[in-house]
């Protein structure tokens, strides 16, 4: 059964106690926090190479004040006890591989693949503490690059929007007439047709809503090039759900680029460079079908986790918490 964070104050509201008091307690009595074998540098990093499996994730998250931490998560414990191998400050890749070769070589050299983004730094990492291992770029945070090159075509559109609505209602009032602005034939204005298309345009049509149908109706007619764009962001998210084989994916892979250099789409032309750059480890996604989802998993909790004690006040205090439920 998965752990569940209670805080303090909480468990004090329950018993009817001090739970601020209690805190205090747990920390300098009942738990052995000062004896924790990793308090000295924990606010630096923390390893458990215990944790250490064939399948690892590499992520990053925030602790506290924009403050980043790299984490290294075993998939096989599924976010649950014994999935924490590693929490460093900061990305920088020296001190990961710094903190990562602790661990002796022999037990490195056991692992067998790493799902990670497309931060150079990790690649350098997976390059130089893990030499066995297949390096896989998650899908999720490809088609997240293409989705944000989607919207920043949309948002581009909807601020030339604003600015012409702008310059019409200053003509209007130059003239001492009424601004009247123009409906679409579903009620909504250019520019609020501009914002309420926003979710559409990350789900595939097949799930559209019957108003989201004509709204992307509506929008595409207006914007060709959102629709061009929106097309391309389908056609790549359809080769990663229904490739099987990495040379079929090679292959339609390649067959994309040529349609992003057809598209004219600027956004999209860096995209196709980021993936081409990427491509060794992106293609590796189609060997085991593997993504960095329980990395983000875990993410989540700990963020689920930092709510649950309503911020971070101690980090060290914080972070042997987290080992206790995670370590």
């Amino acid at each position: 059964m998965e752990s569940k964070a209670i805080s303090c104050k909480s468990l004090g509201e329950y018993y009817h106690l001090d739970g601020k008091q209690l805190q205090h307690q747990y920390k300098d009595h009942l738990s052995d926090y000062h004896n924790w074998s990793q308090k000295l540098h924990a606010k630096e990093w923390i390893l458990y190479p215990k944790n250490f499996g064939r399948y690892l994730s590499i992520d990053e998250t925030s602790l506290s004040n924009g403050e980043l931490y790299t984490i290294v998560t075993n998939k096989a414990a599924k976010g649950r006890k014994g999935c924490l191998v590693a929490m460093i400050k900061g990305t920088e890749s020296s001190k990961i591989i710094s903190v990562l070769r602790k661990i002796p070589s022999d037990r490195r050299a056991m692992v067998k693949e790493i799902t990670l983004d497309m931060a150079g730094s990790m690649n350098k990492v997976v390059r130089k503490c893990f030499p066995k291992a297949i390096a896989v770029i998650d899908r999720f945070h490809v088609q997240k690059l293409v989705n944000d090159a989607v919207q920043e075509l949309r948002i581009q559109y909807r601020w030339e929007a604003i600015e012409q609505e702008n310059k019409a209602i200053k003509s209007a009032r130059s003239k001492g007439i009424p601004f009247k602005t123009k409906l679409l034939e579903n009620g909504d204005t250019l520019r609020q047709l501009l914002v309420r298309s926003r979710f559409l345009l990350f789900k595939h049509p097949h799930k559209w809503t019957e108003s989201q149908r004509f709204r992307a109706s509506l929008l595409f007619d207006k914007y060709p090039r959102i629709k061009k764009a929106y097309d391309l962001a389908q056609s790549l998210r359809v080769i990663f759900s229904k490739t099987k084989e990495k040379a079929v994916a090679y292959a339609k892979l390649a067959k994309w680029y040529d349609q992003v250099e057809k598209s004219e789409l600027k956004s999209f032309r860096i995209v196709s460079n980021t993936i081409k750059t990427h491509y060794i480890g992106i293609l590796n996604y189609f060997d085991n079908r593997s993504t960095n989802a329980s990395a983000e998993s875990f993410n989540a909790k700990v963020k689920a986790f930092r709510t649950a004690f309503r911020g971070v006040r101690e980090i060290e205090f914080f972070l042997f918490r987290l080992s206790k439920i995670y370590a």
